[in-house]
């Protein structure tokens, strides 16, 4: 409509911040040449700055629109004995194409609650799988039966007004109508913080978030 306007973030932790700890990967010695040093990603924090956060809008000013299907197709990968990457966004009725990168067997177990559960493996050379989710769903859990430590989040939106924050906390939610909205982000560590905003036509506007690490408990990772 030429009226669409823009919400950019960062998203920030403060607190005692645990570091990442080291994976055994012994079970597949393939991953263990691939990647000996690989730690746990479900705590990145850079200068306080925290990555794979899951930020989107929901409110009843979207139920005046209608949102066409990607024919863009939205790829998760295992590369390195590691889901990558580890948190995404894809819509409804939209591709997911799961790519096996690495030169072993891998597993890929969505268990969602809305949307029907698949359990597939695919070996080295295997042709991609091919799947899409039909209800929104926030956020599926993804792991490996084949390596345990292999886990992603997969969040199933009916609108594009999402964003995944980057390696410096950064996100930015484009082309969002004017309207009242609730902006949420998820963490999978740090749990969920929301605000409601009114986004005025063409606005640029900004909109951090802060976690405390020391408020809530974090489990082992």
């Amino acid at each position: 409509m030429g009226n669409e306007a823009t919400i950019t973030g960062t998203i920030n932790v403060t607190g005692t911040i645990p570091k990442p700890r080291l994976i055994d990967m012994a079970a597949d010695p393939v991953c263990v040449q691939l990647n000996p040093k690989a730690r746990t990603v479900s705590l990145m924090v850079n200068q306080n700055k925290l990555q794979n956060a899951f930020v989107y809008v929901k409110g009843e000013s979207l139920n005046a629109y209608r949102f066409a299907v990607l024919d863009s197709e939205v790829v998760l990968e295992h590369r390195n004995c590691r889901y990558s990457p580890h948190v995404l966004g894809v819509l409804v009725g939209q591709h997911l194409r799961v790519v096996n990168s690495d030169p072993t067997t891998h597993n890929t177990h969505p268990t969602p609650k809305l949307n029907p559960e698949w359990n597939m493996s695919s070996g080295p050379n295997s042709p991609p799988v091919i799947k899409i989710f039909t209800h929104p769903e926030q956020l599926i859990p993804f792991k490996d039966n084949q390596h345990p430590w292999e886990k992603a989040y997969v969040a199933v939106m009916d609108h594009p007004f999402f964003a995944v924050s980057d390696e410096l906390g950064r996100f930015e939610i484009r082309g969002l109508p004017p309207g009242t909205y609730t902006l949420v982000v998820w963490h999978e560590q740090l749990g969920e913080q929301q605000v409601e905003i009114t986004i005025a036509p063409g606005e640029n506007r900004n909109a951090d978030f802060t976690f405390d690490a020391d408020k809530k408990p974090l489990r082992p990772y």
